[in-house]
């Protein structure tokens, strides 16, 4: 009771350090790592300042998912993949080792129709889909995106399910999306207040319910990053999730590495 007590309380006054506290994740398959793309880093300079301090913290691959958004961030495959280029040309010059793959994180909006049907995705293993919400408002269509995803012979996984308000006082409507057969990621940060209290009750209810497949570090920046060394320094990640499916570590097992820098 000490360790779920302490989660609740945030009274501990300890800290430990952070040097590959998240070694056990493997690969860190949600951040938006790639340069001036979206609303996370904003320059290779930065990005390697990042991938620095996910190695740190014991991560050595990881998939940028940058946001697919209509309107806001208007990513196509080549913007990405060009993206990806100049990161991994970076990465390589430096002599850094370094794994990074590249995805996306696509917005349920107007346009993830067109993206679907198009079946011109960004996907994680050629099998994955992250997909988001809005935290304003419920989308309508999410069941009917999730079949489509499914249809296509895709896997797709909901981002930080535990950041949505609007389910925060309606538990069962993650068992409907797990019953769905969409998979559940957890942001590593929600387990602390970054995002508020009640994001972090709700990130707690779901890892106790065994919900989520998936961690990520959703780092956009350094204060991100900053914030993340003090949370696994808190606290042991590995024992906290330790019922929950995650499947980071083989989530390129299946097939061979396509996307390597």
């Amino acid at each position: 009771m000490g360790f779920w007590s302490n989660l609740f309380g945030g009274t501990k006054k300890e800290t430990k350090t952070y040097h590959n506290r998240l070694s056990w994740v493997g690969w860190d398959m949600h951040n938006h790592l790639l340069p001036g793309i979206d609303d996370g880093s904003p320059n290779v300079e930065e990005s390697m300042i990042l991938i620095q301090g996910l190695k740190d913290l014991g991560i050595h691959s990881c998939v940028s998912t940058p946001h697919v958004m209509a309107g806001v961030h208007n990513n196509t495959p080549q913007t990405i993949k060009e993206a990806h280029g100049k990161l991994s040309n970076a990465i390589q010059s430096a002599n850094v080792d370094f794994k990074i793959h590249f995805s996306a994180e696509y917005m349920i909006d107007d346009q993830i129709d067109q993206w679907v049907q198009s079946n011109n995705l960004c996907l994680i293993n050629d099998k994955y889909m992250l997909i988001e919400m809005s935290y304003l408002s419920e989308s309508k269509s999410l069941f009917t995106i999730i079949k489509a995803i499914q249809d296509l012979g895709y896997q797709p996984i909901l981002a930080h399910p535990e950041r949505y308000n609007y389910y925060h006082n309606n538990f069962k409507i993650f068992e409907d999306i797990k019953n769905a057969g969409c998979m559940l990621q957890l942001n590593l940060l929600s387990i602390s207040k970054y995002y508020g209290e009640n994001v972090k009750t709700a990130a707690l209810t779901l890892i106790r319910a065994g919900m989520y497949d998936f961690v990520g570090t959703d780092m956009h920046h350094r204060k991100h990053l900053d914030a993340l060394k003090a949370v696994v320094s808190k606290y042991d990640t590995k024992e906290l999730l330790k019922d929950n499916p995650i499947k980071n570590a083989k989530l390129f097992e299946a097939k061979s590495e396509k996307r390597t820098a």
